[in-house]
């Protein structure tokens, strides 16, 4: 790795930051491990893992990073959410606790634990838009897309037609858990966007 392989922060407050970083790592990518703002300068994308998306947000506005993440989402950095980085981008959130705050970026709207607790986990196998073969994926005390906005294209729907993979001109957001089945398609296309990215501000 190095060179001209592109930096990519993770942002590792608390959730699955470890298992992102073996897929990142497998495929190029020099990753460094996001706990405070100093790590987000010089980066061509961003990931957002999945956890438990209120402690996120409170330790993002203890670590002071809330607002240096909303500007670099604004500006464009190609972004991949899984779970509850699914629920940190979401411009409007369904059933948050008392109190609890996104980040936003994409015109969507989200249920927080719409599939229940821990033991309503589940895998599946889904149609991606655009992709021959259908993708291996888990679903662990995930969110659901209940609003599409303007700019977003949906990438997949489960079977009864709820939304759980949505995107826009520069982030994925996932409802479910590629980086845990070994499904690497989606951090190869995000990398693809960081590559050309950061070649643009060169």
């Amino acid at each position: 790795m190095g060179g001209n392989a592109p930096l990519i922060g993770v942002l590792a407050l608390q959730g699955d930051v470890r298992e992102h970083r073996l897929v990142l790592e497998s495929l190029g990518a020099d990753v460094v491990e996001v706990r405070q703002p100093s790590q987000l300068t010089g980066l061509s994308g961003l990931v957002l893992p999945g956890g438990e998306s209120s402690v996120m947000d409170k330790l993002m506005r203890i670590f002071g990073l809330r607002e240096p993440l909303i500007a670099l989402i604004d500006e464009g950095i190609p972004v991949l959410a899984t779970c509850a980085g699914m629920i940190l981008l979401a411009s409007e959130l369904e059933e948050g606790i008392a109190g609890q705050q996104t980040l936003g970026g994409m015109d969507i709207t989200v249920r927080r634990n719409a599939f229940g607790s821990q033991r309503e986990s589940f895998d599946v196998s889904l149609t991606i838009t655009g992709w021959e073969t259908p993708v291996d994926v888990s679903f662990i005390r995930a969110p659901l897309v209940t609003r599409v906005g303007e700019g977003i294209v949906v990438k997949a729907k489960l079977d009864d037609g709820r939304v759980v993979a949505v995107e826009n001109e520069s982030m994925t957001a996932l409802a479910f858990h590629p980086e845990v089945t070994g499904e690497t398609r989606f951090h190869r296309e995000f990398l693809n966007r960081a590559g050309a990215y950061a070649s643009a501000r060169l």
